[in-house]
C-alpha cells in the first residue's frame, strides 16, 4: 500500500474513533430511580418532581427513569442492585439499612419521636446529619431524608391496649427493632415485602400491620382491615441514597445540579407527606371501610410502657448519644 493511502486509512480510522467517542459522550447520563410505592404517595410525587427538575435543568445531559411499585426492585434487593450499578437512586425506608449500619435503627425505636416536627429537628441537627455518612464504608451515600409520616396500627380486631395485640401476627419490615417491638407485646412479627402486604391481609395470612396514613390509603389496606388504631407509635421515613461509585463519577458540573434538584424534590415531597397524612386519614374515615380508633392518654401510656424497653435493648448498637439527641428533639 502506498504511503499516501496508508495515511488516508489512518486518518479515516482516527476520524471514526473520534466520532464514536463524541457520540458516546453525547449520550445522556441515565439515572434509574427505583421505589416500592405508588405514584400518588409522597415518595412517588417526590421522584416525579426530581425527574422534572433534573431533565429541565440538564436537557439532553441527564435522563431520569422512575420505576414505582417495585417494578424494578423491591426494597430488600435494591441496595445490592445499586452497588452492582443496576440502579442509581432509591429511597428505601430507614429500616432497610440495618445490614449496612446499625445507627439508623434509631428511627425504628417505638415512641421515640413525639411528632414529625421532632423528627425534622433531629434529622436537621448534628446527629441526624452525621447519620447520612454512616453508609459510606459500605459504598453508599445518603443524600437526604424523605418523610412519609407517623405510623399507625391496623388489625382485624380492635387494638386499644397492648394486651389486644397478644398472639396476633403483624407484618413488619426487615428490622430487628420492629421485631422486638411486637415481641414486647407478645405478638408475632412477620417479615414480608411491602408489595405482598395487601394480599397477606386479604387472605388473613396475617392479622395486621403498621404503616402511615398515606400508605394505608394508597395501597388500600383499609379495605381489608376492620380497625386502625391512631397510635403514632413510630416514624416511617426514607433515606434517599445512591452508590458512592456513581456519585463520585458524575461530572463536576452535573453533580451539584442533581444534588440541588434532589433537595428541592425532597422538600416538595415532605410538604405532600404532611398534607396527605390528614387528608388520607379523613378519606379512610369517610370510606367507612375501616374504623379509626383514638387512644386515651391512659391507653397510650400503656403502649409506651410496653414498648419503651426496646430502647435499652438496642442502645449499644445505635449509640446512647444518638438516642439522647433524638429524644431531646421533642423539646
Amino acid at each position: 500500500m502506498k504511503p499516501l493511502n496508508k495515511l488516508v486509512t489512518k486518518l479515516t480510522s482516527l476520524a471514526a474513533v473520534t466520532l464514536f467517542s463524541l457520540n458516546l459522550s453525547a449520550a445522556p447520563i441515565e439515572i434509574k430511580f427505583s421505589h416500592v410505592v405508588a405514584d400518588n404517595t409522597p415518595k412517588g410525587q417526590m421522584a416525579k418532581k426530581f425527574k422534572e427538575l433534573v431533565e429541565s435543568r440538564l436537557p439532553g445531559k441527564v435522563e431520569v427513569k422512575v420505576f414505582p411499585n417495585s417494578q424494578l426492585f423491591g426494597d430488600n434487593k435494591v441496595l445490592e442492585a445499586m452497588l452492582l450499578g443496576d440502579v442509581q437512586l432509591a429511597a428505601p425506608s430507614l429500616s432497610k439499612f440495618q445490614k449496612y449500619t446499625k445507627s439508623l435503627q434509631v428511627f425504628d425505636l417505638p415512641f421515640l419521636f413525639a411528632d414529625m416536627d421532632a423528627v425534622e429537628r433531629f434529622q436537621n441537627g448534628p446527629e441526624g446529619q452525621k447519620l447520612l455518612t454512616s453508609l459510606e464504608k459500605k459504598g453508599l451515600v445518603g443524600l437526604g431524608y424523605l418523610h412519609n409520616g407517623m405510623k399507625q396500627l391496623s388489625s382485624s380486631q380492635p387494638l386499644k391496649v397492648p394486651a389486644d395485640a397478644s398472639g396476633l401476627k403483624f407484618r413488619i419490615m426487615t428490622s430487628d427493632v420492629l421485631a422486638a417491638q411486637f415481641e414486647a407485646l407478645d405478638a408475632n412479627p412477620v417479615k414480608k415485602p411491602f408489595s405482598e402486604v395487601f394480599t397477606l391481609l386479604q387472605t388473613k395470612a396475617i392479622d395486621g400491620q403498621e404503616n402511615t396514613w398515606s400508605n394505608i390509603y394508597s395501597k388500600k389496606f383499609f379495605e381489608v382491615q376492620e380497625y386502625i388504631t391512631e397510635s403514632n407509635h413510630g416514624v416511617l421515613d426514607y433515606l434517599v441514597v445512591t452508590s458512592k461509585e456513581f456519585w463520585m463519577t458524575l461530572p463536576d458540573d452535573i453533580r451539584p445540579i442533581i444534588k440541588e434538584s434532589l433537595a428541592e424534590a425532597i422538600t416538595f415531597g415532605n410538604k405532600i407527606a404532611s398534607d396527605k397524612a390528614m387528608s388520607d386519614k379523613q378519606a379512610i374515615i369517610d370510606s367507612r371501610r375501616s374504623k379509626v380508633l383514638t387512644l386515651t392518654d391512659a391507653e397510650r401510656q400503656q403502649w409506651v410502657k410496653a414498648m419503651k424497653p426496646v430502647w435499652a435493648k438496642f442502645e449499644d448498637e445505635i449509640g446512647k448519644a444518638t438516642i439522647e439527641a433524638a429524644e431531646q428533639s421533642n423539646k
